[in-house]
């Protein structure tokens, strides 16, 4: 049996520490971002209108209320996260929805079972060094022609960083150094949006929307 990185534990407990204020806090965060609504619409419509089919799973979904979103955007949209206590909540706010606990980089789906995958600010607390497997899980999940939106912190044109995310360690990504990477699991840029950090936030925000050849 494989042992699970200690990472993998060290985040899902950090979350299932603080699921409750941090459900509360992010409950209307879309309210606030005209440019993350309009990313996720992007990526909403891209899938509707491909082959790949609607069924789209946000992987590090939560308690569940960007998923609600996609559901809101046309999308057949389910859950996954690897902190039961945000699994419960998300079940309890959108008992219309699947929730799911499980890890991004084991996804229990057949080959080619998605249309699309959102992984919103659920990378970040990825090493690194490790990233990879989980495109090429990402990668090996979406049907041809399927779509990928990433949501992550952005460098500002300094190098990979990591930093003290309010629930865990986190990393800041350069977006070339993000899309490079995807791209060796697999993907295409279809394409990328940086945005400034609103009064509330300290760092940059990055989207990137990558497609599986």
């Amino acid at each position: 049996m494989t042992e699970t990185p200690s990472y993998l534990t060290t985040t899902a407990e950090a979350y299932d520490a603080v699921a409750v204020l941090y459900a509360e806090l992010a409950r209307d965060a879309l309210d606030r971002q005209p440019l993350d609504r309009a990313a996720l619409a992007a990526f909403a419509d891209y899938v509707r209108t491909g082959e790949a089919g609607p069924l789209v799973a946000e992987v590090g979904c939560g308690p569940g209320q960007t998923t609600a979103h996609l559901r809101d955007l046309g999308l057949d949209a389910f859950g996954i996260d690897l902190s039961p206590a945000m699994i419960k909540l998300a079940r309890e706010a959108q008992p219309d929805l699947r929730f799911e606990v499980g890890s991004m980089d084991a996804l229990d789906l057949a080959d080619g079972a998605l249309g699309g995958i959102l992984s919103w600010y659920s990378v970040i607390h990825i090493p690194p060094q490790d990233l990879l497997p989980y495109f090429a899980e990402f990668h090996r999940a979406l049907a041809p022609g399927g779509h990928l939106l990433l949501g992550f912190f952005e460098s500002e044109g300094g190098p990979l960083v990591s930093f003290d995310h309010k629930v865990t360690l986190a990393y800041r990504w350069p977006i070339d150094d993000l899309a490079e990477l995807a791209r060796a699991a697999g993907f295409v840029e279809v394409g990328r949006m940086l945005r400034e950090p609103q009064e509330d936030e300290r760092f940059r925000r990055g989207c990137l929307l990558m497609q599986r050849q």
